[in-house]
């Protein structure tokens, strides 16, 4: 055996393998690439532990050391008189670093039940590859500390807050809401979110293994509460016009509904309502009906509410007067292929009854006497199709064609409110050149310390006066709107009936509209109302729109303390006659002329 060892080792020795030798340029190359390869780590770890040891610290504070965001209060959004509106409410956040929480079943049963979530969604949620996430958001104080107690690896929380609506659906369409990361979505918490919103704050801690708080270290950047903001809006007012608006468009089987209260002096919306709404508490299944806020998003034709301006730029051109006679016999007017008539024929009206009767023929003729320039001018200037610049969200600037498309036919169709669409408030607000003795001013969301500024001109005092005698005579006996009077004021406005447009066609479906102001002799409120699709066996602007008016104003008066102004209305006498003699409108020519 030890001789056949020894024969192999011998021939082992003899190979010629080992008789090779190398090169010394490849063995100094070999050493060259090794101490090369020293360098580089001795210089890598220079860089990172010398110069820039940024890096490393980073990656060892991310395992035990943590930035936590502090939440700051949305501002509060209130009332004219300091009534809140909204309102954030401090809740509960419970969030995970997947990889420290570290849970049992049974800890995972537990923590999902007091989460109200399926095990299962828990355990994905634990199982993300994330750093961070959020388990379940805005809960009650009570439930985060339910979760506290349990002392569970990984599992934290934040204290942030959830918007409350006090008033509820009563003023959904103005406050709006927020969505759970507490921005703005809708209304007012959209149009202001800028101010609204805080600036969140933050502060370091260090968690220990389980993942568990133990100190703050650093300093704590302190959070940033948002500004309030103080509405024009009168809760007590808003409860009027939210209340009449309803009860109409259950009385009348309608669709939907809008209102709007406007101070004359000021320009501020004292009341916006809308009929259906929704609960901003609770906005689970939800519509996009109940979500649109009317009288800002939505256009409808106007119909005759627009006759008053017609006739107020035909008297600015010295076209007619107040007592000029308008031939609306038989009741029809053809224009080319088409016809206009009127509901209720008439014969020989004054430019003042075309209003009082609402006459379509009448409205026609005198909007006949003008250029679709002119008219075109009188419309853009008295806002329409153009956004009020409320700055509210989804509004819209209606429908007014170039003049120079217009055809005769629907020059004349315009000056009683068809081939022309508007939202409500654009209306209420062109209703102030008349409550306002010719000027227009902007409209605002937000309570104003002084009066406003930027007055527009659109009419002359006298035309404006004339126009407003003209509207008080449509309220009285006699007038399309008798059911829009208000005991112990004087009232002038103006009812619209209008077909609907759809696919092109009118159907037979309507919208019902009144516009009016009071009190008369020195006018303090607009208030608009629109009922879309009233089917309970009216349909006039009068009967359906016209009460809910009175409701409104009447209400909206006393509770502003407004004295009666109807005690200055002698007995007998025509409004426009008793207007001129109050001194708030030009008297009334006696020349009468035929046309």
């Amino acid at each position: 055996m030890m001789r056949f060892r020894g024969a192999r080792a011998h021939r082992f020795a003899e190979s010629p393998l080992l008789k090779l030798r190398l090169q010394a340029w490849r063995s100094r190359l070999m050493a060259l690439l090794i101490l090369s390869c020293f360098a580089v780590l001795l210089g890598r770890a220079f860089y990172l532990q010398v110069l820039n040891n940024d890096f490393l610290q980073e990656k060892g504070e991310s395992r035990y050391q943590r930035d936590l965001e502090i939440s700051a209060s949305r501002g509060r959004i209130a009332d004219r008189n300091g009534e809140v509106l909204a309102i954030s409410t401090p809740m509960k956040s419970v969030w995970a670093i997947p990889a420290d929480a570290r849970l049992t079943p049974e800890q995972g049963k537990k923590l999902a039940g007091l989460l109200e979530m399926d095990v299962k969604d828990l355990s994905r949620k634990l199982a993300s590859d994330k750093t961070f996430v959020f388990l379940q958001r805005q809960l009650p104080p009570e439930v985060g500390e339910k979760v506290a107690a349990l002392k569970l690896p990984g599992i934290g929380q934040n204290k942030e807050y959830r918007r409350y609506y006090p008033s509820g659906e009563m003023t959904a369409h103005i406050v709006g809401f927020t969505g759970v990361d507490d921005k703005g979505l809708e209304g007012v918490e959209l149009a202001y979110q800028s101010q609204l919103l805080g600036h969140p704050g933050s502060r370091s801690v260090i968690k220990d293994r389980r993942g568990q708080i133990v100190e703050d270290v650093g300093s704590i950047k302190s959070p940033q509460d948002g500004k309030d903001i103080r509405l024009a809006l009168d809760s007590k007012i808003q409860y009027l016009a939210y209340s009449y608006l309803k009860q109409a468009i259950i009385d009348n089987k309608a669709k939907a509904g809008g209102a709007v209260v406007v101070d004359v002096k000021s320009g501020e919306i004292l009341a916006l309502a809308n009929w259906p709404t929704y609960n901003p508490n609770n906005r689970e299944r939800l519509s996009g009906g109940q979500l649109r806020n009317r009288a800002v998003t939505d256009t409808f034709e106007p119909g005759s509410t627009l006759k008053p301006f017609t006739i107020a730029q035909a008297l600015e051109s010295g076209k007619v007067r107040f007592d000029t006679i308008i031939n609306c016999a038989p009741g029809k007017l053809t224009i080319g292929s088409a016809t206009i008539s009127d509901a209720h024929p008439h014969g020989a009206l004054t430019v003042a009854q075309v209003i009082q009767k609402s006459s379509n023929v009448g409205a026609a003729k005198i909007a006949g006497m003008l250029s679709s320039q002119q008219m075109w001018d009188m419309f853009d200037a008295a806002g329409f199709g153009q956004v009020s610049r409320l700055g509210f969200p989804g509004e819209v600037s209606g429908r007014l064609r170039p003049w120079k498309s217009w055809r005769p036919i629907e020059q004349a169709t315009m000056s009683y409110g068809h081939g022309i669409s508007v939202s409500l408030m654009q209306l209420a607000r062109a209703y102030s050149v008349f409550a306002r003795d010719g000027d227009m001013i902007p409209l605002t969301l937000t309570k104003q310390d002084a009066l406003p500024l930027g007055s527009v001109p659109v009419f002359s005092q006298q035309t404006a006066r004339e126009v407003r005698a003209m509207l008080e005579m449509a309220v009285q006996p006699g007038g399309t709107a008798p059911k829009a009077q208000i005991p112990g004021y004087r009232v002038a406005g103006k009812t619209g009936t209008a077909h609907k447009l759809e696919g092109g066609q009118y159907a037979n479906k309507y919208v019902s509209s009144f516009v009016g102001f009071a009190p008369a002799s020195d006018p303090r409120l607009i208030v608009a109302i629109m009922i879309d699709e009233p089917s309970g066996g009216k349909h006039y602007g009068g009967d359906v729109a016209g009460p809910v008016f009175a409701g409104v104003m009447g209400g909206a008066l006393r509770t502003l303390g407004i004295a009666p102004d109807a005690p200055l209305r002698a007995a007998g006498s025509p409004p426009g006659v008793q207007v001129a003699q109050s001194g708030n409108a030009a008297k009334a020519s006696p020349a009468k002329e035929k046309l």
